[in-house]
């Protein structure tokens, strides 16, 4: 009796192109791919089927998450699919150049066969000719779109017409109508509006929207940054703005909003400093990015003192500063350099600090130990089965004896070389205990000259300190020593 052959195994890959109006739904497209599937006696299996989220274009494979996906799978050795189903070769790239590519390594390095259900072509180079041209076509067509869809787009804000996405307060009626108020989200924005022509800065106006449990339209927590795009946007002063193109909107306003705009703006204006760029290497203060937030872990931003004023300036908490929790954690400069001073003086002379164990990766020694240990463990197994095998006349004395001796030596040996790793870890313990010991006697000398540039400072308090955390309500600040183990 002939025995039955096993299917081959196949792989789906569905896409939805957004602009195409006579696209099939994700679902119809992997329906007739499994009928075309089980015509060919191919079998698909559930973890081989590739479907990308609604919208991702593709122009470009990089984008395209289940995509990457399947042709790393495709790339294991041997590849687990020998043929990927696709509703049209267009799915599988709108760029002729990547799908040229991509298709080369499926076909030539993973074995794999590539069929479009919609558009079956021969097999051949003939077939190969009508698949690039097929691929071409698809490729100015995207391009084409693009234009014309951009050209559309140009035209109907010229006729002022509502194509943009409904900022916070508003919603799309559809049609390019004017948007429609959403209550709920408009009385967010009044409260930006009116709380900054009180006199709120921007920070604190984002700590009270989210005191309050408001959230922009994305449904994120408000920072300056959201509060300030708000306040900026023209649209809830009546303007409508497309690229360059700009006009008188019909859409509802209200005087709660309107009647503080324009002098908002002039706030805005007022206020705005524009901060120079500073190189990643600049130094703002030697111990910028080592203290942190004991309340929410975030970094403590250092802001100068003003010209006028006596302090040195002070450290802050950049998401309390941008207004993402209500929780002040500041500390004046000069009160947080003369601790750190003191932690690097009480690290020189005593031991009792507690430390971070930063331990080396890969270290030869404690592998060699770990497995001498290892071995040792089973010396005493080993002298049981070789007894045993004395005992039961497999072995006579002379070998018995033999093979103790040998299994004694091994042992003996063993704990010579363990013994050896042992003390070569504790001279080289000592010698990095010294070597910190240098980097915390060169850190706290270098902080202790006011000669030394801020970049010189930071460098040498980075090489013996991991991070400081300030703990506002104990008033104290910690401090996370590295030490080699």
């Amino acid at each position: 009796m002939k025995e039955k052959e096993m299917p081959g195994i196949g792989a789906a890959y569905v896409r939805v192109s957004t602009n195409d109006q006579t696209e099939l739904s994700p679902a119809a497209q992997l329906r007739e791919i499994k009928k075309a599937a089980k015509a060919d006696g191919i079998l698909i299996p559930e973890k081989y089927i590739f479907i990308e989220e609604k919208g991702v274009s593709g122009r470009r494979a990089d984008n395209r998450k289940q995509f990457q996906k399947m042709i790393s799978i495709a790339k294991s050795q041997p590849s687990p699919f020998q043929y990927l189903y696709l509703w049209k070769f267009s799915r599988f790239a709108r760029n002729q150049e990547e799908s040229t590519f991509y298709k080369s390594v499926l076909r030539k390095k993973c074995g794999v066969t590539i069929k479009s259900v919609s558009e079956p072509i021969m097999d051949g180079m003939f077939g190969r000719l009508i698949e690039s041209i097929i691929e071409w076509f698809d490729e100015y067509y995207s391009f084409n779109l693009s234009g014309e869809v951009t050209r559309g787009m140009t035209e109907k804000a010229l006729r002022e017409g509502y194509q943009t996405s409904p900022c916070l307060g508003y919603q799309a009626a559809g049609g390019g109508k004017p948007f429609l108020i959403n209550e709920e989200e408009y009385q967010i924005v009044e409260f930006i509006h009116q709380a900054y022509h009180d006199g709120m800065d921007l920070s604190a106006i984002a700590r009270a929207a989210n005191q309050r449990g408001y959230l922009t339209k994305r449904g994120n927590p408000f920072d300056r940054r959201s509060v300030e795009r708000i306040l900026k946007n023209n649209f809830y002063n009546g303007i409508v703005t497309w690229k360059d193109i700009s006009f008188q909107g019909s859409h509802e306003v209200r005087s709660s909003i309107t009647s503080v705009f324009k002098e908002n703006q002039i706030r805005l204006k007022q206020e705005y400093r524009p901060k120079s760029r500073r190189e990643a290497s600049d130094c703002k203060h030697w111990a910028s990015g080592l203290l942190r937030c004991g309340y929410c872990g975030a970094s403590l931003g250092f802001n100068k003192a003003s010209k006028n004023g006596s302090g040195g300036g002070c450290f802050q908490c950049w998401r309390y500063s941008k207004g993402l929790h209500k929780e002040s954690c500041s500390i004046t400069a000069q009160k947080a350099e003369a601790l750190i001073l003191e932690s690097l003086r009480k690290a020189l002379i005593t031991t009792g600090n507690r430390y971070e164990y930063v331990r080396s990766s890969g270290s030869y020694k404690t592998s060699e130990m770990e497995l001498i240990k290892a071995a040792l463990s089973k010396i005493p197994l080993k002298m049981l089965r070789i007894r045993d095998a004395y005992e039961k006349g497999v072995d006579s004395l002379d070998e018995y004896k033999n093979h103790k001796e040998r299994l004694e030596k091994e042992k003996y040996d063993l704990k010579i070389r363990l013994e050896e790793l042992k003390s070569i870890q504790a001279m080289e313990k000592t010698a990095k205990e010294l070597q910190l010991a240098s980097r915390l006697q060169n850190a706290y000398d270098l902080l202790s000259d006011p000669a030394a540039d801020n970049a010189t400072k930071g460098k040498a308090l980075r090489s013996v300190i991991k991070k400081i955390v300030y703990d506002k309500e104990e008033n104290k600040l910690k401090f996370f020593y590295y030490i080699a183990s």
